[in-house]
Formats: structure tokens, C-alpha cells, sequence
């Protein structure tokens, strides 16, 4: 009997001693769903199982009140601020691409023309962080192990990978539209890794291109939204609702696929979340005294907001897909390294707009910026006051870069033409604000709206003016809506710790985005990044 007893102490000793947590944690994952607003976690609550978002919460610290305070929310600035811990103004990525005067053409946040592809096809390889002017706190971490972490970047995109891991990463793979399969440049590697080779060889994204999607659950179960078949959605490839024959779809000969088609379905995230946890295993992460890294980035739950909406039942059906793929994570962490080993952090790059003309329909104010039509009418107003020229070099993401090398042989004050472009655009309906580089470079604005497009604002490559748009209006484009403003729909994002050491709480106060990276370095007792001018979040550290 004592015997028994003395046993079945030390068993129960020994599983609680294996719960205690490491000083540190051996692996800090960041998982980064693009697109996704907070309320979304409100409006599918019911309908997420146990294991994946509800056990997020419920075992971990939920930041309900996270956000951005820069204008230009898109996803390679949400990925730089998140791990900087500063704004777009400071770490110098203001948008997914950019307009470069001295090279007169747009370029992509993560273009690297030294950067040559490894595996994949050759015009998605020229990847690097060379644009991102400012440490992470991944680089943080290889400084203060002599680099020793290990830091690996995983994205559906080149943004996320490349960003996500920073500039001092081990390893970062993005997956190739064109092949299928995932790559990476040389700016980290001379060659694939055998294993990265192996699970390439599977071909799982044929695998999932041969299947149909259709709902989970009856139709008539998706009540957060509309109707399965309405006509506010772009739809994919023409098509508009369930089921969707997807090896029809991306079949463009008998030897050709259209791989990127699996970036706009749910089941892109199964092939994230399965490569993530090879990486996992056969990078050994976790697995010795140095804290490691593991950056993944969900692109396919954004693309299908922007393809479908807020109200479908495809982005609906996307979230329960993901649920349950966060859910098989997690219980692979769990047995894997054990989840008092395992820091992780959910969250987003961004939110999204309601679709104005639904929005509209119900007689909420919303609506479409042309801005074809407005820079031409602008084109024209230029010609009549200062006569003929190509007085506008390029319109990008809302702002309009001017032609200053003109303007200069002209004896125009640059500052006289910047408020003559500024005012005339105030004029079109929808917009709400304009602002100078000039006024952004001499006036430091400390709230509002004008401090918002102030933290988007880098001297060297932002536009001779910035445009706002009214609450609810977005750029009309080929999608059904967009993101890319300065109100909360955008910059509204879910934040939520768990595992190593995180409590059950729910954190209401206001938190920044660019506070992310400072409470990672607090926790792991390193240097903050270089530029970070967010603050650790006091409640968590406690």
C-alpha cells in the first residue's frame, strides 16, 4: 500500500514539476491573421469549437482594445510595426509598395534585386528585409544569444515571412503561386533544406486544388451574414457561391495549374499550418536553452474578406476552417513541447471595411473614391494653372507623388504646388482630408486624424500629399472592399497571449500595436528594437 501510494506521489510530482514553466520560453510563436478585425471574434464566437480561439482566450490574456495609429494599414506595415514596435514613419515600410523617384518606378516593400530565388520560380525570389530600416526584436534576440536562436519566418506571402522574422532570421519561406510550393531567396540560404525539398515533394497544393469547397455546416446555419448568392461579392473567378470545384478552377491546361487560386480558399491555411509544424520539428525549435522563433503569417482569411466581404458565408466558413487548425496547433504544441514552454501570440495586420455599397443599401454612409477620374481631372487643373507638364509622377496608395524635378525647372515653390494639389482634392466627395509633405515635415500633430497620416509620413518615401477618405469610403478597385484607413474597422485587430507563464485575463485598457515587440523583448529580458517608440503593456508583464 505505501508502496502504491509512494508511486503514485512521484508520478503526480513529476507531471507537475513538467508543468512548471522554463525561465524563459524555448519557443515564441507570433501568429499573424491577415484581415482580421476584432469583431469578428464576437460575431463567430458561437460557432468556434473548444480548442481553437475559445481556448486562445480562455486559457490566455485577451487585449480587447489593440490597435494601430497610423493611417495606411496594410499588411507590410502591420508585420514591421508588430515587430519593431514603431510606426511606419520610423521603420520606413508606409505601405505594401511605393513609388521611388530616383528609379521613376512603384517597388515592392520586400523588392531586393540582389536577392536571388531559392526553389520556386524566379520573379517571386528577389525577397529580403533590406527596406525595413529598423531592428525587430527578433534581431534583438540573435544579438543577445550571439545568435544562437533560431528565427524562422513562414508566410502564405513574401511580407510576412520576410518581416516577420526580420533581418537576422535563420530561415523564411513564402509560397510560390507559380509552382505550388514553398521558397525562399538567397538572402537567407544558399539551397533548400532537405526537409523544406521533402514536403515540396508532396505536392500538397495539388492535393488541395483537386478538392471542392463547400460549407461546413448547412447554409441556413451561416446567420451572421447574408445569403450565400448576393450580389455585393466579387467572388472567385467569377463565381459567387458554394460549392466551388476548385481542381476545375485552377486547371489551365493538362500540364499548367493556377496555384495562386489556393491563396484565395480556406485551405491555404491548412498548408501554412502544416509546413509550420515541420519547420517546428525538423528545425528543432524549442529544443535546447536559447529562446527560438517561429513567425507564420494566415494571408487567405484577408484575400476572401476583400473577394467576398464581412457578411458572406465563404469568410465565415474560412474562420470555423481556421478554428479548427488553430485548434490541431495548439494540441500539437502541447505535445510536442508542452504549452508552459510555448509563448504565443495571435493577432493582425489589419482590419477591413464594410462593402460601402451594402453599406449604402442600408443607408449607412459609404461609398467609391475613383481616383482614375480624380487624378485626371487633377492632370488637367495642373496643365491650366501652371501650363503643360507631366506634373505628377505616379498616384499610390492614396497619396500623389509630384514632379519635382519639373517643378524645380519651373521656379515653383514646391510648397505652393503641394496646397494647390491638396485643395483641389479636398473638393472631390469622399474626401475627407488632405495634408502635405511639407506640413508633415514641420508640424508635429499629437492626436486625431492628422497624427495618424503623420505615423504613415516618411520623408523618403511617402507621396507629395496624403488623402483620407470619409469613414467608410475606400479606392475603387477590382475587389468587392479594402482596408487602408485610419478608422477602427481598420485598425481594430485582436491581440491574445497565451501559454508560458500568461495568465487568464482580459486586458481593456488601450493598447498600441507598436507595444507588441517591447513586451516580447521585456519577457525575454533583451534590448528593445533600436527605433521601438511603443511601450511594454504594464498588465501583462505583472
Amino acid at each position: 500500500m505505501f508502496t502504491t501510494s509512494l508511486i503514485l506521489a512521484t508520478t503526480l510530482y513529476a507531471q507537475d514539476h513538467q508543468r512548471i514553466p522554463s525561465e524563459k520560453p524555448r519557443l515564441v510563436i507570433g501568429i499573424v491573421v491577415e484581415q482580421m478585425r476584432f469583431d469578428y471574434i464576437y460575431r463567430f464566437w458561437d460557432k468556434f469549437g473548444d480548442g481553437g480561439f475559445k481556448r486562445l482566450i480562455n486559457e490566455g490574456t485577451f487585449c480587447s482594445n489593440a490597435r494601430y495609429n497610423y493611417m495606411f494599414t496594410q499588411t507590410s506595415p502591420g508585420y514591421a510595426t508588430i515587430m519593431t514596435g514603431s510606426n511606419p514613419s520610423t521603420h520606413g515600410i508606409v505601405s505594401d509598395e511605393w513609388y521611388v523617384r530616383l528609379k521613376d518606378r512603384k517597388v515592392s516593400s520586400t523588392w531586393d534585386q540582389d536577392a536571388n530565388p531559392i526553389g520556386g520560380s524566379y520573379e517571386d525570389g528577389h525577397h529580403s528585409p533590406k527596406n525595413l530600416v529598423a531592428s525587430t526584436f527578433t534581431d534583438e534576440l540573435s544579438l543577445a544569444t550571439n545568435f544562437k536562436s533560431k528565427i524562422v519566418g513562414i508566410g502564405t506571402f513574401p511580407e510576412a515571412a520576410v518581416f516577420g522574422a526580420g533581418h537576422t532570421a535563420s530561415e523564411a519561406y513564402w509560397y510560390d503561386p507559380v509552382t505550388g510550393t514553398w521558397m525562399s531567396s538567397s538572402y537567407y540560404m544558399e539551397t533548400l533544406p532537405d526537409w523544406v525539398k521533402t514536403f515540396n515533394e508532396k505536392k500538397l497544393a495539388d492535393t488541395y486544388l483537386d478538392r471542392t469547397w463547400e460549407p461546413l455546416l448547412p447554409p441556413d446555419q451561416y446567420t451572421e451574414g447574408l445569403a450565400d448568392t448576393n450580389k455585393y461579392e466579387t467572388g472567385l473567378e467569377g463565381q459567387n457561391h458554394f460549392p466551388y470545384d476548385l481542381k476545375a478552377m485552377s486547371t489551365i491546361s493538362r500540364k499548367k495549374r493556377n496555384y495562386a487560386l489556393l491563396t484565395s480558399t480556406p485551405f491555404s491555411i491548412n498548408l501554412t499550418k502544416d509546413f509550420a509544424i515541420d519547420a517546428i520539428i525538423e528545425d528543432s525549435l524549442g529544443m535546447d536553452k536559447y529562446t527560438d522563433v517561429l513567425q507564420i503569417g494566415f494571408a487567405s482569411p484577408g484575400i476572401i474578406s476583400k473577394e467576398f466581404g464581412l457578411t458572406s458565408v465563404e469568410l465565415m466558413d474560412a474562420y470555423l476552417r481556421l478554428d479548427a487548425e488553430l485548434a490541431h496547433f495548439l494540441s500539437f504544441i502541447d505535445d510536442h513541447l508542452g504549452k508552459e514552454n510555448v509563448l504565443v501570440y495571435l493577432t493582425s495586420d489589419h482590419g477591413i471595411s464594410q462593402i460601402p455599397a451594402y453599406m449604402k443599401d442600408v443607408r449607412i454612409p459609404a461609398g467609391y473614391f475613383n481616383y482614375n477620374q480624380a487624378t485626371a481631372l487633377l492632370i488637367s487643373y495642373l496643365n491650366i494653372v501652371y501650363g503643360h507638364g507631366n506634373w505628377i509622377k505616379s498616384y499610390d496608395n492614396q497619396q500623389i507623388y509630384l514632379n519635382r524635378q519639373l517643378i524645380e525647372d519651373s521656379k515653383i515653390p514646391l510648397e505652393e504646388i503641394q496646397n494647390t494639389v491638396a485643395r483641389f482634392l479636398l473638393q472631390f466627395t469622399g474626401v475627407a482630408n488632405t495634408v502635405t509633405s511639407t506640413t508633415l515635415s514641420e508640424i508635429d500633430f499629437t492626436s486625431g486624424i492628422f497624427e495618424q497620416m503623420q505615423n504613415s509620413f516618411n520623408q523618403n518615401r511617402s507621396g507629395d500629399v496624403m488623402i483620407n477618405l470619409e469613414p467608410g469610403w475606400i479606392e475603387k478597385t477590382e475587389y468587392a472592399t479594402k482596408n487602408n484607413s485610419p478608422y477602427n474597422y481598420d485598425t481594430h485587430v485582436p491581440l491574445i497571449w497565451y501559454g508560458w507563464k500568461i495568465k487568464r485575463s482580459e486586458i481593456n485598457e488601450p493598447v498600441s500595436m507598436t507595444g507588441i515587440a517591447p513586451t516580447l523583448s521585456s519577457l525575454l529580458r533583451i534590448s528593445f528594437p533600436n527605433a521601438a517608440s511603443g511601450k511594454p503593456i504594464i498588465s501583462l508583464l505583472r
